[in-house]
């Protein structure tokens, strides 16, 4: 009797399209694997790794480039250098070599650029190293994501985003912690995804290790995004709800032990031994968390010792339109439009699917961390600084990339919903509309922000230009292919 061979599997399906599955590279090992690297995935399209190398190439030279005029924050350098002389400074993030203050923040992002400086000197390039590297790695983490979720268009699309947004650009050319904060938080998120697909423990203790080292980067800061992830894995972690809360449990003891090892240890050494705890008023890091780094940032309150001043804000006054402002709208904004759209229209387009739906757990993470930082950033009435909003951009680079994707493929589903009942009928074709207005609303809005600078040159009035004609060629192009698809669908169903 003649057996029959199963038939092969369908190909996989990304952004709408099915792709073909290509064999595994011969001999694998080492060789393989640099192969994939250099190359990308079998499946993925021929242009996806060459386009993420040019992105992270250009990453790479915006923040690196002519680096030996970047003076960076000579606060937090001063300490770096004191640094290099004691290794008692060092662990204290001293600001002095005799160790008689600390900085105002925690000296995780010291010892990165203090070990640099150990290794290969001290100097400007030393300090600002891991500065790109991180900027550029954050990029390239983006990228990986957005991709295994959404596709290789929406990876790329976020990582171009995340690379060019200004502030992103300006801060990974300074020598203040944020550039390691949000590396670290992107860490957390990428395990805490894990931990949501796969079910399993370890990658959220590993989340909950990787925002313990940004909250020793950064403090209170760390934790902005820590309702959406609590949220996701709560809402679509692939276990039972009994496991789903004992796992977080888990994760949050590793959490808070990460978190808080440095702040126990030093406060445990008595005053006398130790330098005192800048920032603070009664020389303490508990102190400091709570208040000049914690509390102190969103309701004024709290000590200025060895701070810029209680409650100064460099970026505008607190509310909902502080990001958008003078100060702040040109730094963070350009896509803001564009990203709360494609957040409620992707959380609407993926209403009904089940509980585990990554998708979903993806658009909950990504919108969360927009959100919650928008509102933590714009509504502090306290000490802020308008580089603080770097950490945002991963959460609008992710929703301009996600976005891009499921709108256009909602766009084109709406153009063709002709031949289906008149219900699902009008929701496709209302949900067609949705990328028009997202681009439009995009458009009007880079042209109000270039419209602020305009009197700076002729090159801001030709960029205000170009960007008007774009996006009205882009909306129109878009409504043309939509109506004359309709007429003949129209004239086929006749």
């Amino acid at each position: 009797m003649t057996t029959l061979a199963p038939p092969p599997p369908p190909a996989p399906v990304q952004d709408g399209e099915p792709r073909h599955r290509a064999e595994p590279p011969a001999g694998g090992g080492l060789a393989a694997r640099a192969r994939r690297l250099l190359t990308g995935a079998p499946e993925d399209p021929r242009w996806a790794r060459p386009a993420l190398w040019a992105i992270l190439v250009l990453a790479t030279a915006l923040y690196a480039w002519n680096l030996s005029s970047v003076t960076g924050n000579t606060f937090y350098n001063a300490a770096v250098y004191s640094g290099t002389k004691s290794w008692k400074a060092f662990f204290f993030g001293a600001l002095d070599a005799g160790s008689f203050i600390t900085v105002d923040k925690p000296p995780f992002a010291l010892w990165v650029m203090g070990l640099s400086a150990r290794v290969l000197g001290y100097g400007t390039w030393q300090l600002m190293l891991p500065m790109v590297a991180v900027g550029t790695g954050s990029v390239a983490l983006l990228y990986r994501m957005v991709k295994r979720d959404f596709g290789v268009v929406a990876g790329t699309i976020a990582a171009l985003a995340l690379t060019l947004t200004p502030i992103t650009v300006a801060i990974n050319r300074d020598t203040n912690p944020d550039p390691i904060l949000v590396f670290l938080m992107l860490l957390g998120a990428a395990a805490l995804m894990k931990a949501v697909r796969t079910g399993r423990l370890m990658p959220l203790v590993w989340s909950g290790v990787a925002i313990g080292f940004a909250f020793n980067t950064k403090m209170m800061q760390a934790y902005v995004v820590l309702p959406a992830f609590f949220l996701v894995y709560l809402w679509a972690a692939r276990v039972g709800l009994g496991r789903r809360i004992r796992n977080l449990a888990v994760g949050t003891v590793a959490l808070v032990a990460s978190s808080a090892w440095w702040m126990v240890v030093v406060d445990l050494i008595p005053a006398s031994s130790r330098p005192y705890i800048g920032g603070s008023t009664d020389n303490t890091v508990w102190d400091l968390v709570i208040g000049y780094n914690g509390f102190g940032r969103i309701f004024g309150a709290g000590s200025s010792v060895g701070s810029q001043g209680n409650g100064a804000s460099f970026g505008g006054e607190a509310g909902l339109y502080r990001m958008v402002n003078e100060i702040m709208g040109g730094q963070i904004s350009w896509l803001i439009p564009f990203a709360l759209i494609a957040l409620v229209g992707g959380l609407v387009l993926r209403g009904r699917a089940p509980r585990t739906d990554g998708k979903r757990a993806a658009l909950m993470l990504w919108g969360g961390w927009f959100v919650l930082h928008y509102l933590t950033f714009a509504l502090a009435e306290g000490t802020f600084h308008p580089y603080y909003v770097t950490a945002m951009a991963p959460g609008i680079a992710a929703l301009a990339g996600i976005g891009a994707v499921m709108l256009y493929r909602a766009f084109v589903e709406g153009s063709a919903a002709m031949g289906v009942p008149p219900l699902e009928r009008s929701r496709e074709w209302g949900r067609g509309w949705v990328l028009p207005g997202a681009v439009a609303a995009s458009a009007v809005w880079a042209v109000v922000l270039l419209q602020r600078v305009s009197g700076s040159g002729t090159l801001y009035t030709v960029a205000e230009v170009v960007v008007g004609v774009a996006g009205a060629v882009a909306v129109l192009g878009l409504l043309v292919g939509r109506f004359a698809k309709r007429r003949r669908l129209i004239g086929l169903a006749s």
